[in-house]
């Protein structure tokens, strides 16, 4: 019998449950206990700084270097906590909302031995389930028999590396005819991933053939952009000019993936925006948040793409990034279709600072 949950089973478990504030557990013969910040209560942090004396709050070098911390891993850093740490100091060390009005957090002690390994993934678990990239964390000499004692979901961290920053396989879950404004000849395709993580979707226009390159965009999702029509980026007017164009040449494909926020989901870049009106560019404040530039997965898009039997596009986008990936993951890019629309006053630093730093061809 397969009743048991599989890797990846667990994986979208453990997502869940640090999303709620639930620890998890991380390891096989010696482990971490592990909790996100953002989640994490009063009550349960003070029952984790009574477990021992290496308690640590484990942040991206980002972030650390945002708080002077010293990195000695890297990309990560791990701040030992003192038993008195109360949530209210640890969350303002995650979150950068009150860098400018609280700027004195220190000093903080980082560690430099042993091996990070293990706070890396936990990091990285944190980002895939769209939270703010800091944990708590607790070193377990028996994993096991903590993660039975106390109800926790457990993960080998041998079978959850591959599955991390990894495309995953989707399954097509149905398709259907959507008549458009700008094309009545639209049908829509669900794919799901077999992680538990985000449907993505497909947008086909007409009957495109598939053995030659056809005109196609990968969006990622905008809630605010695409359907509160905000002015803060060119996110809705690229969705509609991509979706017009195609309609126009009676075919076409428009992936709709679901990467809020250069893939750090709608919550992080709210707070992302909140800290741009603290003066900060869209650059700048994904640093503070502890996130990279970009932290989208455009194999994806790739892997929908040969999905609906396609290996050759006339990509419409600025973004030579996605050029480069589509091209890495063996889908030819025949021709950059340019799509260049949507800038106003609002925005007009916004995709300056596209240009400057992330190289968009604008």
């Amino acid at each position: 019998m397969t009743l048991a949950p599989d890797i990846t089973d667990l994986l979208a478990r453990a997502r869940a449950d640090l999303r709620m504030g639930v620890p998890i557990v991380l390891g096989t013969d010696h482990g971490l206990l592990v909790l996100a910040v953002e989640a994490v209560s009063a009550e349960r942090l003070t029952d984790v700084l009574a477990l021992g004396d290496d308690v640590d709050l484990v942040l991206t070098g980002r972030r650390a270097a945002t708080l002077k911390a010293r990195a000695y891993d890297g990309d990560v850093a791990r701040v030992a906590l003192p038993k008195d740490a109360t949530l209210r100091w640890v969350q303002a060390l995650a979150d950068p909302a009150d860098d400018l009005s609280h700027p004195m957090k220190g000093p903080l002690v980082t560690r430099r031995e042993g091996d990070p390994t293990l706070h890396r993934r936990a990091v990285t678990l944190a980002k895939s389930a769209r939270l703010l990239p800091a944990v708590v964390t607790v070193p377990l000499d028996d994993p096991e028999r903590f993660a039975i004692t106390h109800s926790l979901t457990r993960l080998d961290p041998a079978a959850v590396a591959p599955r991390l920053g990894a495309s995953v396989i989707f399954d097509s879950v149905v398709s259907a005819r959507v008549p458009l404004r700008s094309a009545q000849n639209a049908r829509l395709h669900v794919f799901r991933p077999e992680d538990g993580s985000e449907e993505h979707y497909a947008i086909e226009i007409g009957r495109p053939d598939r053995d030659a390159p056809v005109l196609a965009r990968l969006h990622s999702a905008c809630f605010t952009g695409d359907l509160l029509g905000s002015l803060k980026c060119d996110c809705g007017p690229q969705l509609n000019s991509a979706l017009a164009a195609m309609g126009a040449a009676g075919e076409g494909v428009l992936l709709y993936l679901n990467q809020e926020g250069r893939g750090i989901g709608l919550a992080n870049k709210m707070r992302a925006y909140a800290l741009q009106d603290q003066g900060f560019d869209t650059v700048e404040a994904n640093h503070r948040l502890g996130f990279e530039d970009d932290e989208r997965d455009f194999r994806i898009g790739a892997e929908l793409l040969r999905k609906l039997g396609f290996g050759a596009v006339r990509l419409m986008t600025n973004n030579p990034a996605k050029i480069d990936m589509m091209e890495k993951h063996d889908i030819a890019v025949a021709e950059r279709v340019p799509l260049i629309v949507g800038e106003n006053p609002h925005n007009t630093a916004y995709l300056a600072t596209k240009a400057r730093k992330s190289g968009h061809m604008l």
